[in-house]
């Protein structure tokens, strides 16, 4: 087996496979968790609107593939919405069943140098989720640009008790970069606690995947590179891993 081979393996195990489309439907979402082919990986999660979580986890349970998480997004993606809004949508979606909330933190509002305003809304949403889903929370690095709001915004969201600290909505001009995640991860990895890292939006082919295994591998070790601890949001991404796996067993 090539290490191509086997990185393409590891990327699909840890895909958050995602629909956040303004057009989604039940069909759509259908045929997403029909996109994933058992017999080439299959991945750690499948990330759609909260209206969806339920469609998800029928088409996840028709397929024999329940034990595959279901994410949702909140304040999303503007980053704009009041607190409360946010605590009930966090709410919501856990009674449907969401089992992890990635979380668009006030981005503007820290641009502003209003960082106790990100802290509340990571520490509230992460006591709405209690013990009962897993709070990815969204930095949105794109847009924060420089690093010292990069590092800022990762300690934040640590602070407030995030389980992973996620690069971008997949929404804006510039999204996941390797930049970024350098610092997101040095930042992660300086507050020694036991927190995920996830890069979205941008990353298509397995050799973008590949850039971002070795920088994480660098960075936080091999053993890092799991699905409690690493995920890669994204769409297009599975079908350039499956026609790699898909080559591979020819």
């Amino acid at each position: 087996m090539t290490n191509n081979t086997q990185n393409a393996m590891l990327v699909v195990s840890l895909m958050d496979l995602t629909s956040l489309n303004t057009d989604d439907n039940q069909a759509s979402i259908n045929a997403l968790v029909n996109s994933i082919d058992p017999k080439l990986g299959i991945p750690a999660a499948v990330c759609v609107f909260s209206e969806f979580v339920d469609d998800a986890k029928i088409a996840l349970a028709n397929r024999l593939l329940s034990h595959v998480k279901v994410a949702t997004v909140t304040n999303f993606p503007t980053g704009e919405a009041p607190l409360n809004e946010v605590l009930n949508e966090t709410l919501i979606a856990i009674e449907r069943g969401a089992d992890e909330i990635d979380l668009v933190i006030p981005y503007k509002a820290l641009i502003k140098g209003e960082a106790d305003t990100v802290l509340k809304y990571v520490s509230e949403s992460k006591k709405a989720c209690g013990s009962r889903a897993k709070l990815k929370v969204i930095i949105e690095s794109g847009e924060l640009k420089a690093p010292a709001l990069i590092a800022q915004a990762t300690e934040l969201a640590i602070q407030g008790g995030a389980d992973f600290v996620k690069t971008s909505t997949g929404k804006v001009a510039v999204n996941a970069t390797l930049e970024a995640t350098e610092i997101m991860l040095n930042t992660i990895k300086k507050s020694s606690k036991p927190v995920g890292f996830k890069a979205a939006g941008g990353v298509k082919t397995t050799g973008d995947a590949n850039a971002y295994l070795q920088l994480t591998t660098e960075i936080m070790g091999h053993e890092y590179l799991a699905p409690e601890t690493f995920r890669f949001g994204a769409s297009s991404l599975l079908n350039d891993v499956y026609k790699v796996l898909h080559e591979a067993q020819q």
